[in-house]
């Protein structure tokens, strides 16, 4: 059986953005006061600008984080685990409600496309008070696949 060969192809900042899109599995990863990693599963979308937004609660360790530092990385997944994954690093804003609503409906559409009725899901996000985290990047890896070294193809 041939071995799966890992891979590694640098891109810019076009192709990031056309990679990150149709993913939506991102582990954050955001720094703690003490200088340690706080990682969290999230589901994320890509907003208009090319940044990587994650809806949330503004009491979570993720926002205090984000609100304290200002920078936030993610890995982003593939479907398939086993898929074409990229780390990327950036600035961070923590925006809450009101901010917060307009951008909430751009991060549902750039996941689920149209709800059925914004004025439900808007007035959902209010109820529930949430937040979206948005981070512009800034730097990134090259978009990787796991497997064996080419020397030991």
């Amino acid at each position: 059986m041939a071995r799966t060969i890992a891979t590694n192809t640098t891109v810019g900042r076009e192709e990031l953005t056309e990679f990150l899109r149709p993913r939506h599995h991102v582990i954050l990863l955001t720094s703690r006061n003490d200088g340690g990693w706080q990682g969290s599963p999230v589901t994320s979308g890509v907003d208009a600008e090319g940044r990587i937004v994650i809806s949330t609660y503004p009491e979570r360790a993720k926002s205090a984080n984000v609100a304290r530092h200002g920078r936030a990385a993610v890995i982003v997944l593939s479907e398939d685990f086993n898929g074409p994954w990229v780390q990327v690093e950036g600035d961070a804003e923590l925006l809450t409600l009101p901010d917060a609503l307009d951008p909430l409906v751009e991060y549902f559409r750039s996941i689920s496309g149209e709800h059925p009725d914004w004025d439900e899901y808007k007035q959902a996000m209010s109820d529930q008070g949430k937040a979206l985290i948005r981070i512009t990047p800034t730097r990134w890896g090259p978009i990787a696949t796991g497997g064996f070294p080419a020397r030991l193809a």
